[in-house]
């Protein structure tokens, strides 16, 4: 096996600190053509569909691959932009950001990229262009605040899968979840207070999260708690009561029984509960994408005024907001102590020193 090494690698070159933000994926184009080799990569992954392989190969293949391009084509049309997919741009606008935040703390020794599990740009080809660039401490942040592992364990498997092909393995850390991290929590809430103050209070605030299937639950993954968890953290920061607002899963697929309250059937039923009014928050995505603009945002909202709601307003995520790359920021800060080495700090010192500099300058003018 012929294992990749580094075409521009130097015994000379600094080390640097590489830092990847993940999320989970998105077609290059809301065409059917586009959607169908990024379902085949996403449903493939076990993962994701934790169903025996020749059993799932044969429904994905023969059923749903022949169907559900299609209809999600068409609901990525609803969404898409002249940047492209939502959830692309809100994540390379975090990373970028985040990378201005750490430069400015650690100076140009840190490379920071942005990737997607599924899709492009790929977890593969983010790595690759950090390891030329001589990343040799690399921290991963996966924008799941929950732990689940048909996401943050999949994007591990996907970089673990990377590492068995290279020669030179940089050091190593993972950020597995941040669901009860103080600043998360924290911009979360300014987020909700935000529009509080712009539209005013509903009868209930309704946290949605991505739904999975109850088995997970019951075979220790953590998710449910975790994501039971946000909801109450940031119950506690907002003064909510427990009858101010609930907890619901979106997002079903098939026929076995998923995590419940279902969010589709809550707001099919709270009308009839004298609940009229209600705001969606949804904690666990850290970007707006399809199921957050169109899921929660238009087809909840359907359901909603169908069965008798007067009012339905969805609350955006935190994307690319200061207080959220500050919260990120501080996140991989945290993660990054003790990996700051001997010629980074000479760096750290000579962009200190630089910019002192360029406060003189100014004090003579």
């Amino acid at each position: 096996m012929k294992f990749k090494g580094s075409s521009t690698f130097s015994h000379q070159q600094p080390d640097k600190l590489g830092v990847l933000v993940t999320n989970l994926g998105t077609p290059n184009a809301p065409t059917k053509a586009a959607l169908k080799p990024y379902l085949k990569q996403f449903l493939s992954d076990p993962r994701v569909v934790e169903v025996p392989r020749l059993l799932w190969s044969l429904i994905l293949n023969g059923v749903i691959l022949r169907i559900r391009p299609k209809r999600s084509a068409e609901a990525y049309q609803t969404v898409w932009t002249d940047r492209g997919s939502p959830l692309l741009y809100h994540t390379e606008d975090q990373a970028n950001a985040i990378r201005e935040q750490l430069q400015q703390q650690y100076g140009e020794h840190v490379v920071v990229e942005f990737a997607m599990r599924y899709g492009s740009p790929s977890i593969e080809d983010a790595i690759e262009r950090m390891m030329q660039a001589g990343v040799r401490k690399l921290l991963v942040l996966p924008l799941y605040p929950q732990y689940s592992a048909s996401t943050v364990a999949s994007t591990f498997d996907a970089i673990a899968n990377d590492f068995t092909r290279r020669r030179w393995i940089p050091e190593f850390r993972f950020i597995t979840h941040y669901h009860d991290f103080d600043p998360f929590i924290e911009a979360a809430a300014a987020r909700i207070t935000r529009h509080w103050s712009e539209h005013g209070r509903a009868d209930k605030l309704i946290f949605s999260y991505h739904g999975v299937p109850l088995r997970y639950l019951k075979n220790g993954d953590p998710y449910h708690c975790e994501c039971y968890k946000t909801s109450r953290l940031l119950a506690e920061k907002l003064g909510l009561s427990e009858s101010e607002y609930l907890t619901t899963f979106q997002s079903r697929f098939g026929r076995e029984e998923w995590l419940q309250p279902y969010t589709d059937e809550t707001m099919k039923s709270l009308p009839s509960k004298g609940v009229k009014s209600v705001q969606v928050f949804c904690p666990g995505f850290s970007a707006d994408c399809l199921e957050t603009i169109e899921e929660i945002g238009e087809e909840n909202k359907e359901y909603f005024m169908e069965s008798g709601g007067e009012r339905y307003e969805y609350i955006s995520a935190l994307n690319a907001e200061p207080q959220h790359i500050e919260a990120l920021t501080q996140l991989i800060t945290h993660n990054l102590s003790g990996w700051v080495v001997e010629q980074d700090q000479a760096g750290l010192l000579a962009v200190r020193q630089s910019q002192a500099d360029k406060v003189k300058d100014v004090d003579h003018e």
